[in-house]
């Protein structure tokens, strides 16, 4: 057994050096990384793991993709045209994916995504899920593919991050030009009124 060490340790004293948010120097604000991502200086990670997509993946746009077989079709009996044919068959197809199914979208997609479904999103927690249904022509394989567009476009529209608006000054032409106009538009009015 080891001998314990007599000798006491120094105590640590607290630094009051604050460190600032932002770097003070261009140099140091290129330099500066945070250690979750150096990849990626200002983009906050994302919090969804990534998986490589698989060659038989469905590419839904955006580089977001979902497996076939996390693909839940039915087919139901429709009410859309087709006579009775419609009657007879099953034709009106509905598509169910689970959210967690979904592959390339972070946190901040995966919420537009929910605002973008609105009453296509079913379930809560683990089995919140998007249902798409489609019955609009009478063929089954029609329908199936309306239904996988609908989805393709709802996924990439969430994916794709919109842009802020940076609030810019007007430049001094764009002033001098709104001056003279309303100049011009004065003058006439008051030529009007001489007559």
């Amino acid at each position: 057994m080891a001998a314990s060490d007599p000798s006491p340790k120094p105590a640590k004293t607290p630094t009051s050096r604050v460190t600032p948010l932002t770097p003070a120097t261009p140099a140091a604000h290129a330099a500066w990384q945070p250690a979750a991502n150096p990849a990626t200086p200002h983009q906050p990670a994302a919090t969804r793991p990534r998986i490589p997509m698989p060659g038989d993946a469905v590419r839904l746009g955006n580089g977001c993709w979902i497996a076939p077989s996390a693909i839940d079709f039915t087919f139901v009996r429709g009410s859309g045209p087709g006579g009775q044919h419609v009657n007879k068959t099953s034709t009106k197809a509905q598509l169910r994916v689970l959210l967690a199914d979904l592959h390339g979208l972070d946190d901040a997609a995966l919420a537009r995504l929910r605002t973008l479904a609105g009453s296509h999103l079913v379930g809560e927690d683990v089995e919140e899920a998007l249902l798409i249904a489609d019955h609009s022509t009478r063929s089954q394989a029609d329908n199936r593919d309306a239904c996988l567009a609908r989805l393709k476009t709802l996924v990439s529209m969430a994916a794709k991050r919109p842009k802020v608006r940076k609030a810019t000054k007007p430049t001094r032409g764009s002033k001098e030009r709104r001056l003279e106009a309303k100049k011009r538009e004065g003058e006439k009015k008051r030529l009007r009124r001489e007559f």
